[in-house]
């Protein structure tokens, strides 16, 4: 039986997809709202609704007058791209040990575009971050996080980095609410091809974020290249009815 706790449906739509992902379902049905809720030692309500954010992610589709089933094609989303989420929880999902490595640590002052972006003056700096990811021990990840130092309050070291940002800008009073992220192709440097074990001029997906506070006051810029012959992102399109 879950415990009740702030976060029972989360606990119950984590429960069911897992349930799903261990084939507990025969023929790809799912059980009625009343007898998951008995199983789950839950109430409807909160069955239903932990279906419905299944069905938003695209994991369960609801047929009227048949009841709901397992949609195959949707288990193939390991990561949704509108929820942040560590590397590492990521990579696994994808089935590979994660490992982190940290890279360099520097402060530098703030470039005018990274000013602009993150609403700082000329003269601020930054703690730069530079992370790898790897996969089975593989480079398929690499990261730079862009955090000013005015809202580092608490001293730290290169184990405290290795941690999800979102964790680190936690511990210094920061919640990082959401990010406003651009999906660019590119060609990335000798430099990052050597890191990354790939050909220079490969071309690679980036993902180029401005993360923001429950304020909705800038405090990081990100920049990600993904190696997308170890990884691959998908997601589901919908047709909006009307």
């Amino acid at each position: 039986m879950l415990k009740r706790t702030p976060s029972l449906t989360e606990q119950a739509k984590v429960h069911i997809k897992q349930l799903i992902l261990d084939d507990a379902f025969e023929d790809g049905r799912i059980p009625s709202e009343t007898d998951l809720a008995s199983d789950l030692g839950v109430s409807r309500t909160t069955v239903r609704d932990a279906l419905s954010r299944l069905e938003s992610e695209g994991v369960v589709y609801r047929k009227q007058g048949a009841g709901t089933f397992i949609n195959e094609a949707g288990l193939q989303i390991k990561s949704r791209l509108d929820e942040i989420w560590s590397y590492e929880a990521m990579l696994a999902d994808h089935g590979y040990v994660p490992s982190t490595q940290i890279l360099d640590v520097s402060t530098k002052p703030v470039s005018p575009d990274i000013a602009a972006e993150l609403n700082l003056k000329d003269g601020e700096e930054l703690l730069v971050i530079k992370k790898l990811f790897l996969a089975d021990a593989q480079p398929v990840i690499l990261a730079y996080n862009h955090i000013p130092t005015k809202l580092i309050a608490q001293p730290y070291t290169n184990d405290d980095l290795l941690s999800p940002v979102y964790n680190f800008l936690w511990a210094n009073g920061q919640h990082l609410a959401y990010y406003l992220s651009e999906i660019v192709p590119m060609l990335i440097s000798t430099d990052m091809a050597a890191t990354l074990h790939i050909h220079p001029q490969t071309p690679l997906i980036s993902f180029t974020e401005i993360g923001y506070n429950d304020d909705n006051v800038p405090i990081i810029k990100s920049t990600s290249y993904f190696r997308d012959d170890l990884l691959r992102l998908r997601l589901i399109r919908r047709q909006i009815p009307g």
